[in-house]
């Protein structure tokens, strides 16, 4: 049976497009599956106050859910200024800013490969069916062509 659960790359592009439209800054995807046995993706993420980071994490956990992604973690302490979310494939952590550059998780991981975000908000591209080929309309009294078989011998 095929799971409904989101590959982890299109875990982390749903998670990077909810970030962009709810206007967090500095959002930075690094692939970490070469050096971490617990996750293949960190999502970076700064938010301008501690309501907007509250916000951030809601609307996470509403896209998540509503994505059929369960949350096997997190870290939630209020006033903190640093939100973790773990998808278990994707670990999202939103920051306040001098939280950010306190804690230096870029630094931390600078082994891990940068993913473009170009290239995660980017729409993958639309499977589209084959076009028919117009057909004319006849005329009232038109009669329909008949082809001409061909006798094989």
């Amino acid at each position: 049976m095929k799971s409904k659960e989101p590959s982890a790359l299109e875990l982390v592009r749903l998670c990077c497009r909810v970030l962009d439209d709810k206007k967090a800054g500095a959002l930075t995807v690094l692939d970490v599956s070469a050096q971490s046995s617990i996750t293949d993706y960190l999502i970076l993420a700064t938010a301008t106050s501690e309501p907007h980071l509250r916000a951030l994490r809601v609307e996470l956990e509403k896209a998540l859910d509503g994505a059929g992604v369960r949350l096997v973690g997190g870290e939630r302490v209020q006033e903190s200024g640093w939100l973790i979310l773990d998808a278990f494939d994707v670990m999202i952590h939103l920051f306040l800013p001098e939280r950010r550059e306190n804690y230096g998780l870029e630094r931390l991981w600078r082994d891990a490969t940068e993913v473009p975000l170009s290239a995660v908000l980017r729409e993958p591209p639309e499977v589209r069916p084959k076009r028919r080929r117009a057909t004319r309309k006849r005329s009232a009294g038109a009669r329909p062509k008949r082809s001409k078989k061909r006798a094989s011998g």
